[in-house]
């Protein structure tokens, strides 16, 4: 149910909480900058009018998601920090100040998939309008990289333990007798498994994979014979994923790589400290001379660099209603050279290239950082969330909060730039009143 509004005059005998914070603060500039109607009009279609408990306001959760993202904290963190930070209870619209925990943590996990992709761009978009002009420009750069999930790394002795394991849970939740539960036998194949480097390890190592394979087919059998009909059709999806990873030989595609992210996808770096990524691809266009992250989009397949182009285009254009003239992108990217009315521009040797498209060319570098800081400070280099649609969350999430973000540092540079401003104009003041004084004495 939608919650009542708030009574929000002056709480205070003599000053109100807005008038005890400091203005200049960016956090402080940042939530009136926000236009946070465009949210309780979008979202309020997810809540009932007058059935169900009084949720939580749409600002309250909407800045958490924000918040979390642009402070790279946890679910838990946000709102632990909440109930101790002054700034980030005016951020969400409060009007005084309180020492309890705004929600509890799961509930930003609800409020997710109930807005769903389609919220969190409405999020981004909002976070590109707050740039103002920085965002309008006709020339673009684009780039992809990969959000690796939290996954651990992939290896079949662990998937077929992982079923192993999972088998003997869904028995004994349906009460049933496995034939055998392999407890001991699975504990000394590990050991042997841990000898492999040792002399003759090798082959006994191998063996004992293969014993463990063995293991986890017969359970699943064993599981399968023994449910009943309406039991097997509730955990007919895990025991089909148990199958397939069963069956999986080295070099086929669209390979099982994690019993609960089974949607993951296996990227080649090609680096020497890491050959492989496991997660999903995700696609980013910014403006050329301002940096603004104008597009983020994310791609469960292992699709071509260029093959990402033309669904990126299309998000640009329902983010900022037109479209670019001009796509910058690396010479990974392939195929033809102008979509709609966009030209796509990849460097190639050219003795007669003109200095204003070899400045384009050097520009597009620039998204490279742009992708570092999205990974290290803005919660991509590790994607938390669950499946395919919180892969596109955190993207999009990224994206936005380094949105604001860029927008907060500017405001904080007009104000030292002005403070600086005035001391030079009184410190010119001083020294002509000194100067004066001195012409005097003598």
């Amino acid at each position: 149910m939608l919650p009542k509004e708030k009574f929000t005059s002056q709480l205070g005998f003599y000053s109100t909480f807005e008038e005890q914070l400091n203005h200049q603060h960016p956090l402080y500039k940042l939530s009136n900058h926000i236009n946070w109607i465009v949210f309780d009009e979008a979202f309020k279609k997810h809540y009932s009018l007058n059935q169900g408990r009084p949720g939580k306001t749409i600002r309250l959760m909407v800045s958490l998601l924000i918040l979390k993202q642009l402070r790279n904290l946890s679910d838990e963190s946000v709102v632990e920090q909440w109930s101790e930070n002054a700034y980030y209870q005016y951020f969400s619209g409060e009007q005084i100040f309180s020492s309890k925990k705004p929600c509890v943590p799961t509930e930003l996990v609800e409020f997710r998939k109930r807005i769903g992709e389609a919220g969190v761009e409405l999020i981004l978009k909002e976070s590109i309008r707050i740039n103002g002009s920085d965002a309008d420009d006709d020339n673009l750069s684009g780039d992809t990289t990969v959000q690796e999930k939290n996954i651990t790394y992939p290896t079949d002795d662990k998937l077929y333990k992982k079923i192993i394991s999972k088998c003997r849970s869904i028995a004994d939740k349906e009460g049933i007798q496995l034939r055998q539960s392999y407890i001991f036998t699975i504990k000394k194949l590990s050991t042997i498994q841990r000898f492999r480097r040792n002399k003759g390890g090798d082959a006994k190592a191998r063996k004992a994979s293969k014993k463990i394979k063995t293991i986890a087919g017969r359970l699943v059998r064993d599981v399968e014979r023994k449910l009943s009909a309406d039991t097997l059709l509730n955990h007919s999806a895990d025991l089909n994923l148990f199958k397939k990873v069963l069956s999986q030989k080295r070099g086929e595609s669209n390979k099982v790589y994690s019993l609960h992210e089974p949607e993951v996808k296996c990227y080649t770096k090609g680096k020497e400290h890491k050959r492989f990524e496991f997660g999903s691809k995700a696609s980013f266009l910014i403006t050329q001379n301002t940096g603004v992250i104008v597009g983020a989009l994310n791609f469960t397949e292992t699709l071509h660099d260029s093959k990402t182009v033309p669904e990126a285009l299309e998000q640009y254009h329902r983010l900022m209603k037109k479209e670019p003239k001009n796509l910058f992108l690396d010479r990974g990217y392939r195929g033809p050279k102008k979509i709609g009315n966009t030209e796509l521009h990849t460097p190639r040797p050219d003795k007669n290239i003109s200095k204003s498209k070899r400045k384009r060319y050097k520009r597009r570098a620039a998204i490279e950082p742009i992708i570092g800081h999205l990974k290290h400070d803005y919660r991509m280099i590790r994607n938390y969330l669950k499946g395919t649609v919180g892969d596109a969350i955190n993207v999009m999430m990224a994206a936005a909060a380094m949105n604001f973000k860029r927008m907060m540092n500017k405001w904080t540079r007009q104000f030292i730039f002005f403070l600086q401003n005035i001391l030079k104009t009184l410190d010119f003041s001083y020294r002509l009143f000194f100067n004066r004084k001195l012409e005097m004495a003598f």
